[in-house]
Formats: structure tokens, C-alpha cells, sequence
């Protein structure tokens, strides 16, 4: 008894003599939710992987699903049904886009998000107490960085012209924000994006994991595609193609021509191939790929998806509310036909022949596939009657997915190819067209001609005489429907107003109506303009 007596009260000795020491009571947190300094390439390599994760909300918006129509309907290639959602009514029916407009809000504030990401990474980088990364290293993170950034400010430069430029990281309130000049706003694009170039790996020496190579992270590819679109937009052609042709002489990308992948014994062509999940990567097969932002299932790899994406519920049709229809993989999955491609595209845009517009690509008819419906298993469905707007609809194809644990398909689990070779054609098309090099642009758009129709050159092939710019937005959407942002090519080219109004103002369901060219541009949103309360940040003109 008196020996255990004697070990507590040593014990206790011990304890007090510890919890008097001012050391005892100092904090070492392991973790935080504030911005900290970087110091380690863990650390950083840890926020550039949370650029790709911010990047994925730009097209991810559960609780606005019409998000996805905004940046289609109200052009030339689609119209919300009657299935909108509610944010993207403004957006065909301009005369209620005012500074309010939510969609509007949301843009703004993904890009300067973005922006405050990427600026607290350059500047750490760029901090000359850092010693442990070699200068390599850091031109690697850096240049990684600053094509987020890039990408960031030529969203802004596109939607809203002129905008507040940021190049140092905020870590509290800032209430004087001024307008810079749209030249201003280039010029950090520019830069950024020939840093990029000139310091992001071949696609071929991106890192690499126990799996193998990272094809999701930044390649040099990515950031000369980003830098010819910007000088597109700032009317410099040559530049664009300088990077352009630099792209397609790299020998590192080649148009699909043929079936591969998963499903290529299966019925199907090899422009389907592309848009299936499982075949959209490069390490799948899809050579065409310069940017694929790589999505999971979350229930395998947390965080796979961000916000659960909408883009097969807008695009798709609602087929499963037709008796006789069941939910399944060739079908889709589940969608709710929340816009409708425009009578143009859909009567006017295509030729015969053109792959782009096969039955694979672009479905315009369904066979009864219930098979508890005997009766009509097997027979096609009817195309007439008012529910063709929505529950029947043509519609690409390119968002179909389907997991038959999750027939009800609230969330999507599909990669977002975000950048591929035949839009690398099309842009050196418009790059060529600029400079009044009109049989080279023909040449361009007929390396995607000859890829689009089995019996080229006697179907499908252009000519110079052929070539205008509304020709290359023609082709555009032959290709690239379904995939590129359509409101912003057309604010980028502005031929918004023309297109919008010549060719889907006429139509009978939710037509565009109410727009000007005060609508190339975006409203600065509303609550900015106030929350700014020590300078002026000046609205866009007719807002």
C-alpha cells in the first residue's frame, strides 16, 4: 500500500511539474480552414489538385439545374421547355436579364474564387524565403497555376469585358475594387498562358501515379489552346494559329477515325466512341484528348464528383415518362429534357451522311424497350403529340450515362472533355478565315469533312468559296454541340444577337426574344457593385 501511494504521489509531481510549463499550453494545429503559408511541394501540389476540384463546380450546379441551359438556350442551337428549371429563363427571354440575374452572380464568382486559389499559390511560390523546391520545380507550379488563372480572367474577359484584376491573394475584405481596361485584363492572360507554355510538361511527361501517367493534370497543349482561343478573342489570328498549328504538328493528338474502347463490338460508331465513359480519357484511347477533367464515382472515390452534375438530365429527353419505355444504358439513363435543340439544328443543320448526325450521335427515334409491355416491346414509339418537345426530343447523345444502382440518375458520373483536337481544327479554321486565308481554313474544317463522311471527297468537302465565319459556327456545332459553351463562342465572336435572332427567333417554344447587343456582355452582378462601397465599380452598358 505504501509503495503504490508513493508512485502516485510521484505521478502527480510529475503532472504538476509538466502543466507549469508554458510549453505545455502552446498549440501546434495540424490542419485549418483559413489560408496558411505553403511551404512544402505536399502542400502545393495539394492546392493545385484543389484548382481541378473548383474547376469541376463551373459545371456543376445541383441546386440551379437549368444552369447547364444557360450557356445554350437563347442561341442559336437550343430553347428551355417546359421543364426549365428557373435561372435560365432570363437567358432567352433577355428582357429580364437585369444586375440581379443569378447565373450572372455565380460566374463572377467561380473565376474570382479561382483567382484568389491560383494567387495564393503564385505567390507563395514567387516567395524568395521558399528554399526547398528547385527553380524548376517552382516554374512547374507556378505555370500550372497561372493557367487557372488564365483560364479564370478569360472566362471574366469573354462574359463581363473589363473587370477588376487581382494578382496578390486576399485574406480579408477589400471594398474599393476598380474596373481594369479589357487590354489590362489581356495582358494578364497573355502572360500567364505563355508562362504556362513555356514551363507546363509535354502531355506525354505529365506526373505520374502508382497508375501511371496524371492526363487530367496541366500540359503545355492545354495552355496553347486556352492562349489561341484569348487571341481570337483579341483579334490577333496570327498569334492563334502560331499556337494552333504548334497543337496539330506536335504529333502527339489524332482525330478518331476509328472504333476503339469499350464498346467498340457493340453497335455504335467511332464518333459515339468518344462520349462513352470508360473511353474518354487518353489513357482509354481517345487520342483527340488535350483536357479531360476526370470525374469518379463518389461511392468509390470520394470527392469523385463535385455537386452532382446535371448535363444528362438538361440535355436528354424524358423518354421514361412515355408508357412502354424503360430506364436503361442504351436509352441513357434518366434525363428530364430541360432544353430542346432548335428546329435549325435539328432540320437545317446537317447533310446526309454526316456521322455527326447518326442515330448513335444524334437520337431522333425510340423502340419500345419494356419488356412487361408486351404489346409494344419491341415496335417504335410514336413520334407526335406535344410530349415530342421534352419527353421525346432529339437529343445528342454525348451525356448519356447510366448506373443501374442509381436508375433514378440524380447525379452524373462522366468525364468533362473540355478540350479535343477537332476543336483545335475549328479554331485555326476561324484563326485562317481571319487572315483572309481561306483555302487553308477549308483545308482545316475538311480534316474533320473527311473524318465525318465515309464517302469523301465526294460528299462533304469544302471549298474556299465555302468559308465564312458563319460557316465555321455552323461547323462548330456539327462537332462540337453538347460539348462547347455556346453563349460564350457566340459572345467571343459576337454574332450572338445575328444568330440567336435569325436563326432561333422564330420558334414557336420559348423563342429568344429581347435581345441587343447590350447582351454580348454580362451584368457585373448587383451585390458586387454595392458591397464595393469605397470606389466605383462601373456597370456594363444598358444594364
Amino acid at each position: 500500500m505504501k509503495k503504490t501511494i508513493l508512485k502516485l504521489s510521484a505521478l502527480a509531481a510529475i503532472a504538476l511539474t509538466t502543466s507549469c510549463q508554458k510549453s505545455f499550453l502552446n498549440e501546434k494545429p495540424y490542419s485549418a480552414y483559413t489560408p496558411v503559408t505553403l511551404n512544402d511541394s505536399l502542400g502545393f501540389n495539394a492546392s493545385l489538385v484543389g484548382l481541378y476540384n473548383h474547376t469541376s463546380t463551373y459545371f456543376s450546379w445541383s441546386d440551379q439545374q437549368g444552369w447547364v441551359s444557360v450557356w445554350q438556350v437563347g442561341t442559336d442551337v437550343a430553347n428551355a421547355t417546359a421543364q426549365q428549371q428557373g435561372i435560365e429563363i432570363p437567358y432567352y427571354n433577355y428582357t429580364l436579364l437585369t444586375p440581379t440575374d443569378g447565373a450572372a452572380a455565380r460566374t463572377w464568382n467561380r473565376n474570382y474564387v479561382m483567382i484568389n486559389l491560383t494567387n495564393t499559390i503564385i505567390n507563395g511560390i514567387e516567395n524568395p524565403t521558399l528554399t526547398g523546391i528547385s527553380a524548376g520545380g517552382k516554374n512547374k507550379i507556378s505555370a500550372e497555376a497561372k493557367f487557372f488563372r488564365a483560364y479564370a480572367y478569360n472566362n471574366l474577359a469573354t462574359c463581363f469585358g473589363g473587370v477588376p484584376v487581382i494578382t496578390t491573394a486576399l485574406t480579408g475584405p477589400k471594398t474599393d475594387f476598380v474596373r481594369a481596361s479589357l487590354d489590362e485584363v489581356n495582358k494578364v492572360v497573355v502572360e500567364d498562358l505563355l508562362f504556362a507554355v513555356n514551363n507546363l510538361p509535354d502531355i506525354e511527361s505529365v506526373p505520374t501515379n502508382t497508375k501511371g501517367k496524371l492526363y487530367g493534370r496541366a500540359n503545355k497543349f492545354m495552355a496553347m489552346q486556352l492562349l489561341a482561343e484569348a487571341y481570337l478573342r483579341m483579334d490577333k489570328p496570327d498569334l492563334a494559329e502560331a499556337q494552333l498549328q504548334a497543337i496539330i504538328n506536335s504529333g502527339r493528338f489524332k482525330l478518331v477515325k476509328g472504333r476503339y474502347g469499350i464498346q467498340s463490338t457493340q453497335n455504335g460508331d467511332y464518333y459515339h466512341d468518344m462520349f462513352i465513359y470508360g473511353n474518354q480519357r487518353r489513357v482509354q484511347g481517345n487520342t483527340e484528348a488535350i483536357w479531360v477533367l476526370e470525374q469518379e464515382n463518389p461511392n468509390t472515390v470520394v470527392g469523385g464528383i463535385t455537386d452532382n452534375p446535371q448535363q444528362r438530365r438538361v440535355w436528354g429527353a424524358s423518354y421514361h415518362n412515355v408508357a412502354g419505355m424503360a430506364l436503361s444504358d442504351s436509352t441513357g439513363g434518366r434525363a428530364l429534357g430541360r432544353l430542346r435543340l432548335s428546329n435549325w439544328v435539328l432540320y437545317e443543320l446537317y447533310k446526309p451522311g454526316d456521322i455527326r448526325n447518326s442515330q448513335y450521335n444524334l437520337r431522333r427515334r425510340y423502340i419500345y424497350n419494356d419488356a412487361s409491355k408486351p404489346a409494344t416491346f419491341g415496335k417504335p414509339v410514336p413520334y407526335a403529340g406535344p410530349d415530342t418537345v421534352f419527353n421525346l426530343a432529339p437529343h445528342t447523345t454525348k451525356w448519356y450515362e447510366f448506373n443501374p444502382n442509381d436508375t433514378f440518375g440524380y447525379a452524373m458520373i462522366k468525364d468533362f472533355v473540355l478540350m479535343r483536337l477537332g476543336e483545335t481544327y475549328l479554331l485555326l479554321a476561324e484563326a485562317q478565315f481571319k487572315q483572309g486565308k481561306l483555302e487553308a481554313a477549308a483545308t482545316s474544317i475538311n480534316m474533320l469533312r473527311e473524318r465525318a463522311f465515309s464517302n469523301y471527297p465526294m460528299v462533304g468537302k469544302v471549298a474556299a468559296s465555302d468559308i465564312t465565319l458563319n460557316f465555321i459556327l455552323d461547323e462548330r456545332v456539327r462537332e462540337l454541340i453538347g460539348e462547347e459553351n455556346r453563349r460564350m463562342t457566340l459572345m467571343r465572336t459576337k454574332t450572338l444577337v445575328d444568330r440567336a435572332t435569325r436563326l432561333n427567333g422564330n420558334n414557336g417554344f420559348n423563342p429568344t426574344r429581347g435581345l441587343s447587343n447590350t447582351h454580348l456582355l454580362m451584368p457585373i452582378p448587383l451585390t458586387e457593385i454595392q458591397l464595393n462601397k469605397d470606389a466605383v465599380l462601373e456597370q456594363n452598358p444598358g444594364y
